[in-house]
């Protein structure tokens, strides 16, 4: 049964721990500005632009941005991502690159990789793992040396995040872009073997390598090879300026920082190897490697061979053999606990409660898919994982459209009732306003109560005064001259009238003072303009003249700036240019000499132009000319073949649709032959026909 892919359904939230951030800044991989962006929340990775996914324990073990070009070509080759090699698979790359760089004092040859390694799918019978899917395996027949893998790396796989992928030389060193989605298929590529010539060409190699794990007294392991470049602090699987070969110690230009200190480099190693904390750490290799200080040999032979890269074209070694999951995967040991279950209904439903919005839908596991616990793959204690989240949900416009129509709080109905003047004095201010003018409210006439007086505090508060006045009666009525409604009203009006005369004299007295001490405040103000107005001139007076020191001061040490800047610039892109010819220069060599292998034939220049990149494409144009050639004679031959063997058809317009024509499944020759046959046959009976003789039939058809 073939196997589940699991795909996108591997993804979940990155976890990764203080101890993984201070162990990238020990190891200068996050020195530079935005060298490293770590994911929020997303539980799916999407890379911001010039940015790709990739993992703590891959870089630890060598890799940075911009990726080596043989790594880049396997890649291609293996058709793989980053995310698709184990991290002993990464490691197994950066040993390879350094053995042959400070050991073997040669590029990382491709022939000879194709002699010690090869691909094999990573998982179980019923699952198809896409993160961490291919292995790179030694060929059992190979004697190479013992790198002390460990079992298992716990957690790799939750401890990702995006790496800043700088420009270097050209856009070719690019690593390929993100698709966490991407089907692994099985390819030739996976199982290629060396050809016998690249055999005899790789056999010095090859004795070297065992000279070095055999000698006695000076044997080479991988573990010194690892603790090697982890020591010079170069990453090995990045595009650098110079081999290792032409390392220069402490100053060197590809070193990423300062050396560890002997604890840190311990550790690091044993994180990454199978040896315990008794097993001691090699300080140093007991072969010394090819350095600044140790320089290769004279006349050492330069052997280039690397793996086709993407600009050269789909090559026959990346045709797909048959889907990953239909053939048996070759597990790596992995820890019991490193695969995501899809068991746990709970520990499901708060994965998808902390799921991005930008997350895919999750895909169903299989049962049997191993589970890996959360202490194990995180680098946080049991508490911290059992905090519960409080992330704020997402924005969700029709769910908020809901709750502000249905819960929305009603405004309360405003009074519109008009307020008569005294209401206003009551409701708005106790003590009403100066020169405000309110007419008197509408009294009960039985009981006379004086309107409220500028005096009084509050209308509410007003005291009713008696006026004593004698009780002189009118003629003989019994009534009193205050309960006269008439004079009740005149009393009132009067009471009224002295209170806003008292209260107008006081007023007049304050709005006097008042002005007294506003015509002294605006002479204060004028004098504080006017000094405010000298001290800001003053001010921008001496700006002006620090401004221009300043200028008249930095003007000289900012053209050295420049100039310091345009010459390190113009060394550097001479440098790059430099290193791009020549790798121009060995890949037209190369094809060269492979068209010379396959056709047998070999040019000279006239007139050579002593430029070897001139000199390779001269040879290159030879080439294809040539090509051409054969091509437009393969395509007149056919054209000339063509109506013999199709006589009733239309010859093709291109050659490509003209050789396919000769290339089918039937025999063309015997079909020609029968055919030849039967026009033979019908002109032997028309013949006979036509001579009116009689024949024995029967003879004729046995014959």
């Amino acid at each position: 049964m073939a196997s589940a892919d699991l795909g996108s359904a591997e993804w979940e939230r990155s976890k990764i721990s203080a101890q993984d951030i201070n162990l990238l800044k020990k190891l200068g991989i996050s020195k530079k500005p935005k060298a490293l962006c770590f994911p929020s929340e997303e539980s799916y990775p999407t890379p911001p632009m010039e940015y790709r996914v990739s993992f703590v324990d891959h870089l630890i073990r060598g890799l940075s941005a911009p990726i080596h070009n043989f790594l880049r070509g396997l890649l291609f080759i293996y058709g793989l991502q980053l995310h698709h090699l184990t991290p002993n698979s990464i490691l197994h790359i950066s040993i390879f690159i350094t053995l042959c760089e400070s050991f073997l004092g040669v590029q990382p040859n491709w022939a000879l990789w194709k002699r010690i390694f090869f691909c094999r799918r990573n998982g179980s019978p019923n699952v198809a793992y896409n993160i961490g899917g291919i292995v790179i395996c030694v060929h059992p027949d190979v004697e190479y040396f013992d790198v002390k893998f460990p079992d298992s790396v716990q957690g790799w796989r939750k401890k990702w995040l995006y790496i800043h992928e700088e420009k270097h030389g050209s856009v070719e060193d690019n690593i390929p872009p993100f698709d966490g989605e991407e089907k692994i298929y099985r390819r030739r590529s996976w199982d290629a073997e060396a050809t016998d010539e690249e055999k005899l060409v790789t056999e010095a190699l090859m004795t070297r390598i065992h000279k070095l794990q055999s000698t006695r007294g000076k044997e080479l392991s991988g573990i010194q090879i690892t603790a090697y470049f982890l020591r010079i602090r170069v990453q090995p699987l990045q595009a650098r300026k110079n081999p290792l070969w032409k390392y220069t110690g402490d100053n060197d230009v590809d070193r990423l920082s300062v050396d560890l200190p002997v604890k840190d480099l311990e550790k690091l190693v044993w994180k990454i190897s199978s040896l315990s904390k008794k097993d001691a750490v090699p300080s140093s290799c007991r072969v010394k490697p090819y350095s600044a200080t140790n320089a290769l040999p004279k006349n050492h032979p330069d052997l280039v061979s690397l793996p086709p890269l993407p600009e050269g074209g789909e090559v026959e070694e990346r045709a797909v053999v048959t889907e990953d999951n239909q053939g048996a995967p070759c597990p790596e040991s992995e820890p019991a606990g490193s695969r995501k279950s899809a068991g746990s209904s709970k520990k499901e439903a708060d994965s998808k409660a902390t799921t991005s919005a930008h997350s895919p839908p999750p895909a169903v596991s299989p049962r049997n898919k191993r589970k890996r616990t959360d202490v194990e793959d995180s680098g946080t204690s049991k508490a911290e994982e059992a905090a519960p989240s409080n992330r704020k949900a997402a924005f969700d416009p029709y769910l908020d459209a809901l709750v502000s129509s249905g819960d929305e709080e009603e405004t309360p109905a405003m009074d519109a009732t008009a307020r008569t003047s005294m209401s206003h004095t009551l409701v708005v201010s106790e003590v009403q306003v100066e020169g405000e003018e309110s007419s008197p409210p509408q009294q009960n006439t039985d009981e006379p109560i004086l309107p409220a007086s500028p005096r009084v505090p509050s209308p509410k508060r007003a005291r009713v005064e008696s006026i004593t006045e004698p009780t002189s009666q009118l003629g003989s009525s019994s009534t009193p001259l205050l309960d006269d409604p008439l004079i009740k009203e005149f009393i009132r009006f009067g009471a009224q009238f002295f209170g806003y005369r008292e209260y107008a004299s006081k007023a007049e007295e304050k709005l006097a003072e008042a002005n007294k001490r506003a015509d002294t405040l605006a002479q204060k103000l004028e004098q504080s303009e006017e000094a405010r107005k000298k001290a800001e001139s003053d001010a921008s007076k001496a700006r002006a003249d620090a401004d221009k020191a300043k200028a008249e001061a930095a003007g000289v040490e900012e053209l050295q700036k420049r100039l310091h800047d345009a010459e390190t610039a113009l060394s550097e892109h001479k440098t790059a240019q430099t290193a791009r010819e020549e790798a121009i220069t060995k890949r037209l060599e190369s094809q060269n000499r492979r068209f010379v292998r396959k056709t047998s034939q070999e040019y000279e220049l006239e007139d050579p132009g002593d430029d070897p990149l001139l000199d390779a494409l001269a040879f290159l144009e030879f080439h294809g000319d040539e090509a051409c050639e054969g091509i437009d004679q393969a395509k007149e031959g056919l054209s000339r073949l063509y109506p013999y063997f199709f006589p009733k058809k239309k010859e093709p317009a291109t050659f490509l649709a003209l050789a396919k024509c000769f290339n089918p499944e039937e025999d063309l020759g015997l079909k020609l032959r029968q055919e030849n046959m039967k026009v033979a046959v019908e002109s032997t009976v028309a013949l006979v026909a036509d001579s009116q003789q009689n024949v024995d039939w029967t003879k004729v058809g046995d014959t």
